[in-house]
């Protein structure tokens, strides 16, 4: 059984706490008493930085408020002046017109749509094989022949995965460093998801390290583009590992 997978195995087993739910409720029921008190302790630069992101989320609060109250707002003035005649009746009544404002998941789809094709990939600093492989010595003889390469970085190996033969196996992915799920961070929506990986799509360091499932990391050097299960926007297809 790989290392990471225990947590699942025993709530499988085992199940949850009886009061799992109420302690989860309780938990969501604190986070407005814990970010009340942060506001009010947090002093220098750790405050800025807290209050410029609470000023950001407020605004997207209010956005998402705004457009769910405008998707169906009638408003009593006429688009065009009638060109036909009304009767006297009439003339002090106003026709109600339905203004459909645009809800917010078509917004996200569009935007979605415009950043199909602008996954961020920025300059890439390959990285040296002597500090992606590490050279495992094999043989019985003296001078053991050096031609398996351990890979040092994590990597992504499919349910269908099964080793080769010691023998002819020049590559070697540990165990340790196997990964099936990655903790993915939307921006915008400052919500953290952990999702399964289905493949490793591209690696921009080498094709060799695409076809070996290797991820590398953030920052200087270019991230990997993963294909993760429920996720449809290209942004969250860039997976950060820490």
């Amino acid at each position: 059984m790989p290392q990471n997978e225990y947590m699942e195995r025993w709530r499988k087993l085992h199940g949850r706490r009886l009061d799992h739910e109420e302690r989860t409720r309780k938990k969501a029921a604190r986070e407005g008493h814990k970010a009340s008190e942060d506001a009010q302790k947090l002093t220098g630069l750790r405050a800025k930085l807290y209050q410029k992101k609470r000023h950001h989320e407020k605004i997207q609060m209010k956005k998402q408020i705004k457009a769910h109250e405008e998707r169906n707002v009638k408003s009593s003035a006429p688009n065009e002046p009638s060109t036909t005649p009304l009767p006297q009746y009439l003339l002090d009544r106003s026709n109600p017109t339905n203004a459909k404002a645009l809800s917010s998941a078509i917004k996200n789809k569009r935007a979605e749509k415009a950043a199909k094709f602008s996954v961020p990939l920025p300059k890439v600093r390959g990285i040296a094989e002597e500090e992606m492989f590490k050279v495992v010595k094999t043989g019985k003889k003296t001078a053991k022949k050096g031609w398996k390469r351990m890979i040092t970085k994590p990597t992504f190996v499919g349910p269908d995965f099964t080793r080769r033969p010691v023998k002819y196996e020049r590559f070697i992915r540990p165990m340790g460093l196997r990964y099936k799920k990655a903790h993915v961070t939307h921006p915008e929506l400052g919500v953290t998801v952990n999702l399964p990986i289905i493949s490793v799509k591209k690696n921009p360091q080498n094709p060799m390290y695409t076809q070996l499932g290797v991820l590398t990391k953030d920052g200087h050097r270019s991230p990997t583009i993963v294909k993760m299960m429920g996720v449809s926007t290209p942004v969250l297809e860039v997976v950060k590992i820490l």
